[in-house]
């Protein structure tokens, strides 16, 4: 059996923030050797997990990865379970790696795939630094959303991780990309366009104000005209850019996206374990 020296576990243990303890026996089952230890403890951290798999994981953030030039947008959830993981630079290393390899890379529609690519920042796969944070932190970890947006995007994610946007274009600036998906986390309109919503709602709103109209003892030949003003205060609920701007509410979102030069052409908004923005 090798001598294992304090100085192989401390360097062990510098590399995997794990008990001395458990690196000391990875070392004595590998020969000393610690590439082969790093490997055995993250088998091992794997093998522990996998019995942890039905905790629930209501903490985590949403990153994204955005860019007009590169003519890309992506965007991912990663969830775990404790509040204090979320704010970890490795936790937001491994979220803003993710993002970043889904827009730069082929692609991927599932979690699996994209964990077996390159990680961005570190040598490796993404798995294997998925694989050695959740051994490090014993927390289970799920990527539960991914998108990919081909096409020029700006975006936003809130400071906590929680909210997040991408906002696909056509001409404009990123600025003013940025500046609408800011708009969109904080008044979080259901769609784009007034032709999105479904009619059979719009035609129930309509009725409504109609005879909301009525009961008030508004003349007929005025009932229209009241209703198509009240309607704008309807759309502007629910449709982009039918919004005041959140920044200049004098102007709505449509009004300060022309100005730019700018088509938005899609649009993604996330709030961290729910569903689309404005819908849950």
């Amino acid at each position: 059996m090798a001598d294992i020296t304090a100085a192989a576990v401390k360097s062990l243990r510098d590399k995997t923030q794990l008990p001395m303890m458990e690196c000391k026996r990875a070392l004595a089952e590998t020969g000393g050797d610690e590439q082969a230890a790093i490997e055995l403890l993250r088998k091992q951290g794997h093998t522990k997990m996998m019995g942890r798999s039905d905790r629930s994981t209501d903490e985590g953030r949403i990153a994204n990865y955005v860019s007009l030039e590169e003519g890309v947008g992506a965007m991912i959830e990663l969830q775990c379970e404790s509040a204090s993981v979320v704010g970890h630079e490795d936790f937001v290393q491994l979220a803003n790696d993710l993002a970043t390899q889904l827009a730069k890379g082929p692609g991927a529609e599932t979690a699996e795939t994209l964990l077996s690519q390159t990680s961005p920042s570190q040598d490796g796969t993404l798995q294997q630094q998925w694989d050695g944070l959740t051994n490090t932190m014993r927390e289970v970890f799920r990527l539960t959303r991914l998108v990919r947006v081909d096409g020029p995007c700006g975006g936003y994610v809130h400071h906590d991780g929680k909210i997040g946007v991408v906002l696909q274009v056509e001409g404009g600036n990123a600025e003013v990309a940025k500046d609408i998906s800011m708009h969109v986390a904080a008044m979080k309109p259901q769609v784009l366009t007034i032709e999105e919503l479904d009619p059979a709602v719009v035609e129930k709103e309509r009725t409504f104000l109609s005879e909301q109209a009525r009961k008030e003892g508004k003349p007929e030949n005025i009932i229209e005209k009241m209703v198509e003003g009240r309607m704008r205060n309807f759309y502007a609920g629910l449709v982009l850019l039918q919004q005041p701007f959140i920044k200049e509410d004098k102007q709505t979102v449509g009004k300060i996206a022309k100005a730019a030069d700018m088509k938005i052409v899609r649009m993604v908004s996330w709030q961290l374990g729910k569903g689309q923005l404005g819908k849950d």
